[in-house]
């Protein structure tokens, strides 16, 4: 068990063991570990992420004390919110924070995604509403998340989505900017970026966010992140001139609506950029509301047997459409089986089973790229790197170096 898998003692945190019995593991991130946890009156259950303040030498952050704070305070604000994830305790120790949470099942948007390889419409306009309606609920309290990523995105049993992780939040009043560099890099808006390189640039607001929702939405429409480089410098360049493309066939079956909101969030310009009211607007989401979809109406005896006429046609359809399978020519499926859409998600969710990453496409964009810049990769690596140093101490053979191998691995390469 690693350090931050260890619960921390029972004497120090008193309080948390008096009200919740923690359980198993759910996830790991730098500094943190959530397990799932029960809560002993209720029996309810929910998910506590532990936060370790020491650093590496033992000693307590305060930096990452003051972040953590930061964060609780604006969880409290924020509570209520449908798609929000619900801060319910927290408990301080010297060396922890404990922060409970309402229990999302399903886990991370970004886990979701790499077992279903991309969205349909339907379900990216399902969850790019919710996701929407969290921004604008933010930025009407003068909130910026600042780090919106699949990642910190939950899904609970129904797939409703939760933000998560408020840790690079910030309050932002009229007329403010800031210059600080925060988040992840495949979703960075270009203004955040010039900050870097131009001192005289004015900083960014709450549009950055926006940018990030333009990159999610083309993530989960077409399964490949929209800038992404295996040179990262020329990534940033791409982002900071805005140079992407909607690239056959994976954008063939998207609607010109979708694509159309997609350009607009993705707009370098952060004054012509949509805000989350205005994408909420847009013609992508316009389509009959459930409520009012299922409302009762008058009877009316005509519209009933048009209906019933039409549940008779299409259940005739459906028979008959099932017993004339369509065709594929052998010889098509064979030289290029990755053009037929019914073979394409196939292929690409057999190749993450096998391989542990998505297949490459093309020279300069990778599947792999849903697993750049996380900090699940370098625990990873790290884990790898323990095992492999155990090997050395332990094993018989002595090893010069550890090299990473094709895949990314680390492969210890034996002394001559």
């Amino acid at each position: 068990m690693t350090k931050d898998e260890e619960l921390p003692d029972v004497t120090t945190a008193r309080e948390f063991y008096a009200k919740y019995v923690p359980k198993e593991i759910l996830g790991k991130g730098v500094s943190s570990c959530v397990r799932r946890c029960v809560h002993k009156q209720s029996n309810r259950e929910y998910a506590v992420k532990i936060i370790d303040l020491t650093d590496q030498n033992n000693k307590i952050s305060e930096e990452l004390r003051s972040v953590t704070h930061n964060e609780i305070n604006i969880l409290k604000e924020v509570s209520g919110h449908a798609h929000i994830i619900e801060l319910v305790d927290v408990f301080e120790t010297d060396a922890s924070i404990f922060l409970v949470f309402e229990l999302l099942r399903k886990g991370e948007l970004f886990d979701y995604l790499t077992k279903v390889v991309k969205f349909g419409e339907k379900q990216t306009r399902f969850t790019m509403r919710s996701l929407l309606e969290a921004i604008a609920y933010l930025h009407s309290q003068n909130i910026i998340h600042r780090d919106l990523k699949p990642e910190n995105i939950l899904l609970d049993d129904k797939l409703q989505l939760h933000l998560s992780d408020f840790g690079f939040s910030v309050r932002i009043e009229d007329g403010q900017y800031f210059k600080d560099l925060y988040g992840t890099p495949g979703y960075m808006s270009p203004e955040m970026l010039k900050c870097t390189v131009d001192e005289y640039h004015e900083g960014y607001g709450k549009e950055i966010d926006m940018w990030a929702c333009g990159v999610i939405m083309y993530t989960l429409l077409a399964g490949v992140p929209p800038f992404w480089h295996r040179r990262q410098i020329i990534m940033l360049r791409r982002i900071m001139e805005g140079e992407y493309t909607f690239p056959s066939p994976d954008w063939d079956d998207v609607s010109e609506s979708a694509k159309d909101l997609v350009v607009k969030m993705l707009e370098v310009d952060p004054s012509r950029r949509l805000t989350a009211k205005q994408a909420l607007a847009h013609p992508f989401f316009q389509q009959v509301d459930e409520a009012e979809r299922f409302c009762v109406k008058p009877f009316n005896a005509r519209r009933k047997f048009r209906v019933a006429v039409h549940t008779v046609m299409s259940a005739n359809r459906i028979s008959s459409l099932a017993s004339r399978h369509r065709m594929l020519k052998f010889s098509s499926a064979c030289h290029d089986p990755y053009s037929i859409k019914s073979l394409r998600r196939v292929i690409d969710a057999s190749a993450f089973r096998i391989y542990g990453h998505w297949v490459k496409k093309s020279a300069d964009q990778n599947r792999a790229a849903l697993f750049e810049n996380t900090s699940r990769a370098e625990q990873l690596r790290l884990s790898e790197i323990e095992q492999a140093a155990s090997m050395l101490i332990d094993g018989d053979m002595v090893f010069n170096s550890l090299t990473p191998s094709a895949g990314g691995s680390l492969i210890a390469q034996a002394a001559s």
